[in-house]
């Protein structure tokens, strides 16, 4: 298997890895092409079920218009929490708990 970019130690099978792999390898160039139309077409969809959020113009990228939405509407089941603006809130969250008092 091909990959693009940098060794992925986790894959637990024979891979190659090809730093800037689109550019030297038209299977991974294809792929990348699938996968970006794939995206797009999911982020439509995504669109209809969560109105208000953006998704069919921003296709998930951390816009100021996709962070304004969550920012007015919270995330959404598909938002990843480890997308970087809920990260200091949870961060945050730790700094200020209480020790519990045994």
């Amino acid at each position: 298997m091909l990959v693009d970019g940098r060794p992925v130690k986790s894959l637990r099978f024979p891979n190659t890895p090809l730093v800037k792999g689109d550019c030297r390898s038209y299977s991974i160039a294809a792929a990348s092409v699938v996968a970006k139309v794939t995206r797009d077409r999911l982020m439509q969809e995504y669109d209809r079920m969560y109105p208000g959020y953006g998704f069919a113009e921003h296709k998930g990228y951390g816009t100021p218009q996709h962070l304004a939405a969550i920012a007015a509407k919270g995330p959404c089941p598909i938002h990843r929490r480890s997308f970087s603006p809920f990260r200091p809130v949870e961060i945050e969250m730790e700094l200020f708990k209480m020790p519990v008092a045994e």
